[in-house]
Protein backbone atom coordinates (compact mmCIF):
# COMPACT_ATOMS: atom_id res chain seq x y z
CA UNK A 1 0.00 0.00 0.00
CA UNK A 2 2.91 2.36 0.71
CA UNK A 3 4.06 1.87 -2.89
CA UNK A 4 0.70 3.08 -4.20
CA UNK A 5 0.96 6.24 -2.10
CA UNK A 6 4.46 6.84 -3.43
CA UNK A 7 3.23 6.41 -7.01
CA UNK A 8 0.37 8.82 -6.31
CA UNK A 9 2.82 11.33 -4.82
CA UNK A 10 4.99 11.07 -7.95
CA UNK A 11 1.96 11.66 -10.20
CA UNK A 12 0.95 14.64 -8.07
CA UNK A 13 4.47 16.04 -8.35
CA UNK A 14 4.35 15.54 -12.13
CA UNK A 15 0.96 17.24 -12.26
CA UNK A 16 2.25 20.21 -10.28
CA UNK A 17 5.29 20.54 -12.55
CA UNK A 18 3.01 20.43 -15.61
CA UNK A 19 0.83 23.20 -14.20
CA UNK A 20 3.94 25.28 -13.53
CA UNK A 21 5.11 24.62 -17.11
CA UNK A 22 1.77 25.86 -18.46
CA UNK A 23 1.74 29.00 -16.36
CA UNK A 24 5.34 29.96 -17.10
CA UNK A 25 4.90 29.25 -20.82
CA UNK A 26 1.77 31.40 -20.92
CA UNK A 27 3.43 34.26 -19.03
CA UNK A 28 6.90 34.30 -20.58
CA UNK A 29 6.86 31.77 -23.44
CA UNK A 30 9.65 29.89 -21.66
CA UNK A 31 9.69 26.42 -20.08
CA UNK A 32 12.80 26.27 -17.93
CA UNK A 33 15.46 23.62 -18.28
CA UNK A 34 15.26 23.00 -14.52
CA UNK A 35 11.57 22.19 -14.79
CA UNK A 36 12.16 19.77 -17.67
CA UNK A 37 15.09 18.22 -15.82
CA UNK A 38 12.92 17.77 -12.73
CA UNK A 39 10.27 15.95 -14.77
CA UNK A 40 12.91 13.74 -16.36
CA UNK A 41 14.65 13.07 -13.03
CA UNK A 42 11.42 11.85 -11.40
CA UNK A 43 10.77 9.30 -14.18
CA UNK A 44 13.24 6.65 -12.88
CA UNK A 45 11.53 6.82 -9.48
CA UNK A 46 8.24 6.22 -11.30
CA UNK A 47 9.75 3.23 -13.11
CA UNK A 48 10.98 1.69 -9.87
CA UNK A 49 7.71 2.36 -8.04
CA UNK A 50 5.78 0.83 -10.96
CA UNK A 51 7.97 -2.29 -10.95
CA UNK A 52 9.27 -1.68 -14.46
CA UNK A 53 12.11 -4.10 -15.27
CA UNK A 54 15.42 -2.67 -16.42
CA UNK A 55 15.24 -4.75 -19.58
CA UNK A 56 13.25 -4.23 -21.70
CA UNK A 57 10.99 -1.85 -19.71
CA UNK A 58 13.31 0.98 -18.69
CA UNK A 59 15.38 0.64 -21.86
CA UNK A 60 12.20 0.96 -23.94
CA UNK A 61 11.18 4.12 -22.05
CA UNK A 62 14.54 5.71 -22.77
CA UNK A 63 14.22 4.66 -26.42
CA UNK A 64 10.75 6.18 -26.72
CA UNK A 65 12.03 9.40 -25.15
CA UNK A 66 14.93 9.56 -27.60
CA UNK A 67 12.63 9.02 -30.59
CA UNK A 68 10.15 11.66 -29.35
CA UNK A 69 12.96 14.10 -28.64
CA UNK A 70 14.55 13.53 -32.07
CA UNK A 71 11.22 13.94 -33.88
CA UNK A 72 10.36 17.19 -32.15
CA UNK A 73 13.95 18.48 -32.25
CA UNK A 74 13.59 18.22 -36.03
CA UNK A 75 10.47 20.39 -35.80
CA UNK A 76 12.44 22.80 -33.61
CA UNK A 77 15.18 22.97 -36.25
CA UNK A 78 12.51 23.83 -38.82
CA UNK A 79 11.26 26.66 -36.58
CA UNK A 80 7.96 24.93 -35.77
CA UNK A 81 8.44 24.45 -32.01
CA UNK A 82 10.26 25.98 -29.10
CA UNK A 83 13.18 24.30 -27.40
CA UNK A 84 11.44 24.10 -24.03
CA UNK A 85 8.47 22.36 -25.64
CA UNK A 86 10.78 19.77 -27.22
CA UNK A 87 12.54 19.10 -23.92
CA UNK A 88 9.21 18.85 -22.09
CA UNK A 89 7.97 16.26 -24.58
CA UNK A 90 11.18 14.28 -24.26
CA UNK A 91 10.94 14.34 -20.46
CA UNK A 92 7.29 13.25 -20.54
CA UNK A 93 8.11 10.39 -22.89
CA UNK A 94 10.14 8.92 -20.04
CA UNK A 95 6.94 8.58 -18.02
CA UNK A 96 4.45 7.07 -20.44
CA UNK A 97 4.46 3.84 -22.47
CA UNK A 98 4.67 4.38 -26.23
CA UNK A 99 0.95 3.72 -26.86
CA UNK A 100 -0.07 6.19 -24.15
CA UNK A 101 2.46 8.66 -25.54
CA UNK A 102 0.82 8.42 -28.98
CA UNK A 103 -2.57 9.15 -27.39
CA UNK A 104 -1.07 12.10 -25.56
CA UNK A 105 0.40 13.46 -28.79
CA UNK A 106 -3.00 13.26 -30.50
CA UNK A 107 -4.71 15.12 -27.66
CA UNK A 108 -1.81 17.61 -27.61
CA UNK A 109 -2.29 18.31 -31.31
CA UNK A 110 -6.01 19.01 -30.86
CA UNK A 111 -5.48 21.26 -27.85
CA UNK A 112 -2.52 22.89 -29.60
CA UNK A 113 -4.79 23.83 -32.49
CA UNK A 114 -7.16 25.58 -30.10
CA UNK A 115 -4.28 27.32 -28.30
CA UNK A 116 -2.89 28.45 -31.67
CA UNK A 117 -6.24 29.85 -32.85
CA UNK A 118 -6.75 31.74 -29.59
CA UNK A 119 -3.18 33.09 -29.63
CA UNK A 120 -3.38 34.24 -33.26
CA UNK A 121 -6.79 35.84 -32.69
CA UNK A 122 -5.48 37.69 -29.62
CA UNK A 123 -2.37 38.74 -31.55
CA UNK A 124 -4.48 40.21 -34.34
CA UNK A 125 -7.02 41.87 -32.04
CA UNK A 126 -4.27 43.62 -30.10
CA UNK A 127 -2.47 44.45 -33.37
CA UNK A 128 0.83 43.28 -31.97
CA UNK A 129 3.75 43.47 -34.37
CA UNK A 130 5.70 40.38 -35.44
CA UNK A 131 4.77 36.73 -35.42
CA UNK A 132 2.73 35.41 -32.49
CA UNK A 133 4.57 33.06 -30.13
CA UNK A 134 2.36 30.08 -29.40
CA UNK A 135 2.52 28.86 -25.77
CA UNK A 136 2.46 25.21 -26.85
CA UNK A 137 3.55 24.10 -23.38
CA UNK A 138 -0.09 24.58 -22.39
CA UNK A 139 -1.22 21.98 -24.93
CA UNK A 140 1.56 19.59 -23.92
CA UNK A 141 0.80 19.96 -20.21
CA UNK A 142 -2.97 19.65 -20.55
CA UNK A 143 -2.59 16.55 -22.74
CA UNK A 144 -0.25 14.96 -20.18
CA UNK A 145 -2.62 15.86 -17.34
CA UNK A 146 -5.46 14.32 -19.36
CA UNK A 147 -3.42 11.14 -19.74
CA UNK A 148 -2.67 10.99 -16.02
CA UNK A 149 -6.32 11.62 -15.14
CA UNK A 150 -7.63 9.13 -17.68
CA UNK A 151 -5.86 6.26 -15.92
CA UNK A 152 -7.79 7.00 -12.76
CA UNK A 153 -11.12 8.06 -14.26
CA UNK A 154 -11.36 4.87 -16.35
CA UNK A 155 -11.40 2.83 -13.14
CA UNK A 156 -14.94 4.09 -12.59
CA UNK A 157 -16.21 3.19 -16.08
Amino acid sequence: MTGEYFKLALLCALGLLLIIASVTDLRSRIISNRLNLGIAALAPLWWIASGLPVWPGMALQVGVALVVFALFATLFAMGCMGGGDVKLLGALALWFPWAAMLSMLMVMALIGGVVTIITVAHHRMTRTLGQPQIPYGIAISVAALWLIGERYLNHFA
